[in-house]
């Protein structure tokens, strides 16, 4: 328990309030856990320490103990880190980012299943995911009428909350208390046959409550902490970066003029990373004004659209922040409080929405290949990096679907463009731009050769042009059809050479 005024106003719940070490202790082996936490937001902090503290006493003396995390996706040291170093997980879902737990998830010790963002919460509901034994959520308060009030992020909290046998909350004081009003909780989900439309038509449409609710008999134990997110710095823009943004600004600027794209833009959703933040801070200089955001995470890039008046709102699930911009955003929350909604995964990557909202979605990859199918979650085919996270729920349905990459990798050792993805996440028929630091392929109502030639053309680093030139042409020549063409014995030998000397270059 932290010293200082306590942010738990019921009295009952209040009664409830103990150690993070008494509170893992009712954390058995064999239990799944459903914990809050967003790219680093809003992550429970002292309960998984304790945990994994009892569980490398467990291994110590010889006990198995292991157990099942679910998320809203990666989240902190804190959690994902501590318990995996402990060889505490034996399942962990839907998206990991973290190093300790990526190196196990590799060598096959622990199990990973990577999934859709949106698709989480539906399927948790349907039973496919089997039974959750105890929510542990992060809030920054609980009101006198028992309501929990969410903390910086909300990702899949409502359903834990609503599907745990037992609730374990931590009321992090470090969270601001101007964030209570932010957030947009939303019940009115349901399972078929019973689904009815969501009725949000713009971005700063507000359909739910703004606090959290759950069953006060199921709630066991209450930690106080007083402990900051951990979200990485972001590195500065580099040229790569501002010639990707370039492309990126010069294409929307076409979009306008020919009457495709509105001034203000559309929604625009934007994956997390330095490329995308240069995207974000491209648009400061950009002639577009007024524009909105239906993303997953705001993150340091929209907040100086905010304060530069160029965007209007954003939406998203979580914050995802640099700590310089986190302590940026807690003194000037005033500012801030009106212009930010924060809403579940569940409806922040909802398919229907994204469709409906017509978002300009733009997301990373790890490689694409010259039919325009993305791989953004596998090394060289089978070593997963981080996951798909929330990338397929937007390209499927966006009005622009963009892809995003440096053209090279390892410094020059790795093509971004082969000639056949060693994994498929995004087949060809989702991907509408690619654009690395080269230029940028505008494949919409293109054939797969021509997607071929735009890509050639525009995107592959001049190291690698003509190989994948050559490629090419001889797959016209010799390949079993003419769709696409494709020499199976050689589509991937580039990944086949890298894995046997280090380098895809012939």
């Amino acid at each position: 328990m932290v010293s200082g005024s306590s942010r738990v106003a019921n009295a009952k719940l209040a009664a409830k309030i103990m150690s993070a070490d008494d509170a893992a202790a009712m954390i058995r082996s064999g239990d799944t856990l459903g914990m809050s936490g967003f790219t680093g937001s809003g992550y429970p902090k002292a309960v998984p320490l304790a945990l994994a503290r009892r569980i490398e006493a467990a291994h110590a003396e010889g006990t198995p103990f292991h157990v099942r995390v679910w998320t809203g996706a990666s989240t902190g040291p804190e959690l994902d880190g501590a318990l995996a170093k402990a060889d505490g997980i034996e399942l962990r879902l839907p998206y990991n980012s973290d190093p300790i737990a990526r190196e196990k998830i590799n060598r096959g010790t622990m199990e990973y299943l990577d999934m859709h963002l949106s698709q989480v919460a539906p399927m948790a509901w349907q039973g496919f995911l089997g039974k959750l034994d105890i929510a542990v959520i992060e809030i920054s308060g609980i009101r006198p009428d028992g309501a929990l009030i969410p903390s910086s992020s909300v990702g899949n909290n409502k359903t834990w909350l609503d599907r745990a046998d037992r609730v374990i909350l931590e009321v992090n004081r470090w969270q601001n208390e101007a964030l209570e009003g932010m957030h947009d909780i939303y019940y009115g989900t349901a399972l078929p046959p019973h689904r009815v439309p969501i009725p949000l038509v713009r971005p700063d449409d507000r359909i739910g409550e703004p606090t959290l609710r759950c069953d006060p008999e199921k709630i066991v134990a209450i930690v106080e902490t007083d402990s900051p997110d951990r979200n990485l710095p972001f590195a500065p823009p580099d040229a790569c970066a501002n010639a990707i943004a370039g492309h990126l600004l010069e294409f929307f600027r076409h979009e306008v003029a020919k009457g495709r794209l509105p001034a203000s833009l559309l929604p625009v959703q934007s994956g997390v990373g330095n490329i995308a933040n240069a995207v974000l801070s491209g648009l400061i200089d950009s002639p577009f004004d007024n524009m909105t955001a239906y993303t997953e995470v705001v993150q340091d890039g929209m907040i100086d659209l905010l304060e530069a008046g160029k965007l209007r709102m954003a939406s998203a699930t979580a914050f995802s922040l640099s700590p310089d911009k986190a302590a940026h955003i807690n003194d000037n929350m005033a500012f801030f409080h009106d212009r930010l909604i924060l809403r579940p995964q569940e409806i922040s990557n909802h398919p229907e929405l994204v469709r409906r909202l017509g978002c300009i979605a733009m997301n990373g990859l790890i490689e694409a290949d010259i039919y325009g199918n993305v791989n953004s979650t596998h090394i060289m085919g089978s070593r997963i990096q981080n996951g798909i996270g929330g990338s397929g729920d937007f390209a499927r349905n966006a009005y622009v679907s963009i892809f995003m990459t440096p053209s090279i990798a390892k410094n020059g050792a790795i093509s971004a463009i082969v000639p056949q993805a060693s994994h498929v996440d995004h087949i060809t028929q989702d991907v509408q731009v690619i654009v690395t630091e080269q230029g940028l392929a505008d494949l919409r109502g293109l054939s797969p050769r021509k997607r071929a030639d735009v890509i050639i053309a525009n995107c592959v680093h001049p190291e690698y042009r003509d190989a994948l030139r050559d490629y090419f042409d001889r797959a016209r020549m010799h390949s079993y059809g003419q769709q696409s063409p494709s020499l199976p014995g050689e589509a991937l030998s580039w990944h086949q050479r890298f894995i046997e000397t280090g380098n895809m270059r012939a």
